[in-house]
């Protein structure tokens, strides 16, 4: 066992209310595509969208002025139905279970945190696996908008239905963010994994972190800097998590 990893499970081992903050790098050994690396959806070349800036086909203008742009958008590249959570989102399911993780807090819309079978999931960017009705607020399944076959989808109401996620340009939902930023508060041990931290405003959460232990996962180095009361690891956050579940004797 190398001396990060005896450290971060020597913290685990103290700690009592466990918080992860999750971003795109928790889903993209899943498969999932995260937004601002070279392989990211940010990056892919598709001739359909490429008069567009990736910023704009996610944006509330875009729904609103370009329907159906933003719902082929949105099928194409968002559709995580058939994804399968890693290691990563087990290894959080067993902290969860021994009690010590009490919340997670993610960017990611996928919901694969709730399949894995995480309970306590703060989606402060909302889930591609919901939808609803604009006008008389009607919830939708999640395949509703997948498997439609009307390029922009209508409620019985005549509202536009969408899936319940974030835009650019849209406010956090605020019960979601209410939730995430007193659980941080009341953390002894923050988990920072999968994230640049450049998405704001949901990067300035952990600023309101007040506990006795940081840990900060991810492939790329961030501007933070190590302590005694902060351990950095620079590794694929699946297989680092995969490493402390072998330690400490769980199956993921």
């Amino acid at each position: 066992m190398n001396e990060k990893l005896e450290q971060f499970l020597d913290w685990v081992g103290q700690s009592e209310k466990i918080v992860f903050f999750g971003g795109a790098g928790v889903s993209t050994e899943s498969g999932v595509p995260d937004f601002r690396s070279k392989d990211g959806l940010y990056n892919q070349q598709d001739v359909r969208f490429e008069k567009y800036k990736p910023e704009y086909l996610l944006s509330h203008s875009c729904l609103i002025k370009e329907p159906k742009v933003y719902f082929e958008f949105h099928r194409q590249k968002m559709d995580t139905r058939a994804i399968e959570p890693n290691n990563a989102h087990k290894y959080l399911v067993k902290l969860e279970q021994l009690g010590k993780l009490k919340g997670i807090v993610t960017q990611n819309i996928d919901g694969l945190h709730q399949k894995a079978g995480s309970k306590n999931v703060y989606e402060i960017h909302g889930s591609a696996l919901r939808n609803y009705c604009v006008r008389c607020n009607k919830g939708y399944d999640k395949d509703y908008i997948f498997d439609s076959k009307e390029a922009v989808p209508y409620c019985e109401c005549g509202g536009l239905i969408r899936p319940d996620i974030t835009l650019y340009e849209e406010a956090l939902p605020q019960k979601a963010v209410e939730c995430a930023v007193k659980c941080i508060l009341e953390a002894d041990m923050l988990i920072i994994g999968g994230t640049s931290l450049t998405v704001y405003p949901a990067a300035t959460y952990i600023d309101y972190f007040k506990g006795r232990y940081l840990v900060v996962i991810n492939r790329d180095s961030l501007n933070i800097q190590p302590n005694s009361k902060t351990l950095i690891i620079n590794e694929r956050i699946g297989e680092f998590f995969a490493r402390a579940a072998q330690a400490q004797g769980f199956k993921l």
